[in-house]
């Protein structure tokens, strides 16, 4: 199949299966004689894998760890659980700045009752050490 193909199998967009091609994510496909990319089943199962891992916000180097693990079925399953466990603690870590974040913000929000720029409270806090 052709990439066009590939990305509307995959939901993956012809643009960043490229750039997964160029960052060694997958492997670059085979050419046909008129030089267009072609694609396996496989290649869409892979796809589809790397898709789900990027909703759950993992990094590149994970996966490609994630995808090389894979290739041995018999081995320990742990750096899979510890690289999930580390992506559980990044996100939470995000989801604590981003509550201190909002409730800066809603602090901010309700603080200018001047509605002129003069005397306008969020802009005097911003300004201020």
């Amino acid at each position: 199949m052709k990439i066009s193909q590939l990305a509307a199998a995959s939901n993956v967009p012809a643009k960043t299966i490229r750039y997964y091609e160029e960052v060694g994510l997958i492997a670059p496909a085979r050419r046909n004689e008129s030089g267009y990319r072609h694609y396996e089943q496989k290649d869409i199962e892979t796809l589809i894998f790397i898709r789900r891992c990027r909703e759950l916000n993992m990094a590149i180097d994970d996966i490609k760890q994630l995808l090389d693990a894979q290739q041995n079925p018999k081995a320990s399953c742990a750096v899979v659980d510890e690289m999930i466990d580390r992506q559980l603690k990044r996100i939470r870590q995000t989801q604590n700045e981003l509550a201190m974040l909002e409730k800066s913000l809603s602090l901010l929000a309700t603080s200018c009752v001047n509605h002129n720029i003069e005397n306008c409270a969020i802009l005097h806090q911003l300004k201020s050490a």
